[in-house]
């Protein structure tokens, strides 16, 4: 099992709105099939593996990560396939929460025959696919918000400063994240303050960039920002409540940008409102790169599922200088957000504080 998790591991960022699933197949204490999803529209896990095992799947075992599925989607059922190769027993870390499979997989197999085993490493798998499980149960995007702070929680001096408060080792990973999830947001804020380009930089390995989304309720953000590059090619959302200027709207069309109208709540975008809109564009995953402002809101809309915060061992200070998280804040310990499942590593020079809400 742990080496279909492994395998299920190089779809990642490649499979939404899919999940990431790994195969074995073996036989004799040996694989004689492996496989992966590599691409939504691309053949399933097993069918790769079956393919590989031939006529050895006769009789053999298979490693699924995820229950198999059993309907018509962009490709056949995996069910119907897995019977054909005549496997004799499959071994499954979890049950698709898929209301399309939700068990049924695993009941046509038994009905054919074929023994199933449940539960295999079963937290691990979850983990694994821990943003197709959140956007088949509520149809909105799983949501990591990310920071790079000092030891102070400042995320730049009071003059704006923040390039660069994290390391190098760092900024590699945030990349990666890029690489892997569908959509990053910022807001206009962020876009004026450093002109970000939100792509991905992997050195020699290309990346996937992922889909920008930029918050703009009062149409700050200067229409030649990086944000804006390439958007005919590389898909670019802006996102504002109320009718934009004519003009403002005409050329961000000529630039191929997409326009998101946007419910407002208290002033702003309410985030809510907009994740069930990228939800059902089948945006799976968003990954929050704002400034304190859009920080705060996610937080008071209750929309995130994950932190990740890089601590730098320096220490700003300054009451000008902008922390993580902005806003009115709480005015009570009980209503702080508590942080679940943290956990703790060295990156660098950096620390990297991951947890979940």
């Amino acid at each position: 099992m742990r080496r279909a998790i492994e395998l299920a591991q190089k779809g990642s960022g490649r499979t939404s709105p899919n999940p990431m699933v790994g195969a074995v197949v073996v036989k004799g204490g040996k694989a004689v099939g492996e496989g992966y999803h590599a691409k939504a529209g691309r053949p399933h896990a097993e069918i790769e593996a079956l393919k590989k095992a031939g006529r050895r799947a006769r009789g053999a075992s298979l490693y699924l990560n995820l229950e198999p599925c059993c309907h018509f989607g962009r490709t056949p059922p995996c069910t119907d396939a897995i019977l054909a190769a005549g496997i004799a027993r499959v071994f499954v870390g979890m049950r698709d929460p898929n209301p399309l499979v939700a068990g049924r997989g695993i009941g046509i197999l038994q009905k054919a025959g074929v023994r199933v085993q449940t539960g295999i490493l079963r937290e691990e798998c979850e983990r694994l696919n821990e943003v197709f499980v959140k956007y088949i149960r509520s149809r909105t995007p799983f949501v990591v918000l990310k920071a790079a702070i000092s030891l102070d929680g400042k995320i730049a001096t009071a003059a704006g400063e923040s390039r660069w408060i994290s390391g190098a080792a760092s900024r590699k990973i945030v990349h990666e994240l890029r690489d892997r999830v569908d959509a990053v947001l910022v807001g206009a804020g962020t876009v004026l303050k450093d002109d970000p380009l939100l792509t991905t930089r992997l050195g020699r390995r290309k990346g996937k960039n992922p889909v920008r989304i930029v918050l703009d309720n009062r149409h700050l953000a200067p229409l030649n920002s990086r944000v804006f590059y390439n958007a005919d090619t590389q898909r670019v959302i802006y996102v504002s409540t109320g009718q934009l200027p004519e003009e403002r709207e005409s050329e961000l069309r000529r630039m191929g940008v997409e326009i998101c109208p946007a419910p407002e709540k208290d002033g702003k975008v309410d985030l809510r409102q907009l994740l069930r809109k990228l939800g059902e564009m089948e945006l799976t995953s968003v990954l929050i790169e704002g400034g304190s402002e859009v920080n705060a809101s996610a937080l008071e809309a209750k929309v995130v599922d994950k932190v990740m915060f890089f601590v730098a061992p320096v220490v700003i200070g300054g009451r000008g200088a902008p922390g993580a998280v902005g806003g009115e804040g709480i005015e009570s310990l009980r209503d702080a957000h508590p942080v679940k499942r943290l956990t703790v590593r060295r990156v660098g020079k950096d620390f990297l504080l991951e947890g979940y809400l």
